[in-house]
């Protein structure tokens, strides 16, 4: 993940697929999203922002010690969409 300027679809995508592959924690995607879908002085595009959205929060789970909300089968149908809605 770039910590350097504003990320772009290839990185947001990626991270779909770093947490897929077991690269990245949920915390660590949750924090990196984060900091993108505060920062009140960026603008994004439609996609990036859903994106982002589905990332941000993506560590939260039913309750403590419970499973997480979106499972990875869900996630990776988010990774679907959204490669759909590039290519579209």
């Amino acid at each position: 993940m770039n910590s350097g300027g504003q990320p772009d679809l290839d990185e947001i995508e990626a991270c779909f697929v770093a947490l897929l592959e077991g690269r990245l924690t949920r915390d660590a995607v949750d924090r990196w999203a984060g900091r993108w879908i505060t920062d009140v002085g960026l603008e994004w595009d439609e996609l990036s922002w859903w994106a982002l959205g589905l990332l941000y929060g993506i560590d939260l789970r039913h309750g403590p010690g419970e499973d997480y909300l979106h499972d990875d089968v869900q996630v990776r149908e988010w990774l679907v969409k959204l490669r759909d809605r590039r290519a579209g």
